[in-house]
């Protein structure tokens, strides 16, 4: 299955919550968990300024997904994000049996963009979604979608350089 024009929409209300997320001083994440019918059933973005680095938008979905939906219900929605989920979300997506994932921006895009901007590397390993969750249905990455995480990516690495040059911070 490729990304459609059906997905285009949801995707894009996913990278509009990544701007949110950096507008708030978070790191430019943000997710949409749809229905079969095309519901829109739950959105957030990255909440992981406060230091806990679990608070994902991926993550959420699977704790709201499984608090909310029958198995059947979850294992029909769509999760689209403007980053590939990363090993913890795609665990969690796994775990609880969500369905099809669609994202604009690839996990090696994302690391590839952190070391071309001098970002430290993450302390977790960009994987793919499949390795973490074999079965997993994935559909991404979006270039035209790409290019718009990737100068949130930018952005926010523009902000904290100018924090560090702030606080002395390095």
């Amino acid at each position: 299955m490729t990304i459609t024009d059906a997905d285009r929409p949801f995707l894009i209300r996913a990278v509009e919550l990544a701007e949110q997320a950096l507008a708030s001083g978070d790191e430019p994440f943000g997710s949409v968990l749809v229905s079969e019918a095309g519901e829109v059933l739950f959105e957030d973005h990255n909440h992981v300024a406060s230091g806990d680095h679990t608070q994902h938008p991926e993550f959420a979905i699977a704790r709201w997904a499984v608090q909310n939906l029958s198995a059947a219900e979850r294992t029909a929605a769509i999760v689209y994000t403007s980053g590939e989920h990363c090993p913890m979300c795609a665990a969690a997506h796994g775990w609880v049996g969500l369905g099809r994932i669609v994202y604009a921006s690839a996990a090696s895009q994302t690391a590839a963009w952190r070391e071309e901007l001098g970002a430290p590397p993450s302390p977790i390993a960009s994987l793919p979604i499949q390795t973490v969750v074999p079965g997993a249905v994935v559909d991404g990455p979006d270039p035209e979608l790409a290019e718009r995480v990737r100068e949130l990516h930018a952005r926010r690495r523009r902000i904290t350089q100018a924090e560090e040059k702030t606080t002395g911070e390095v």
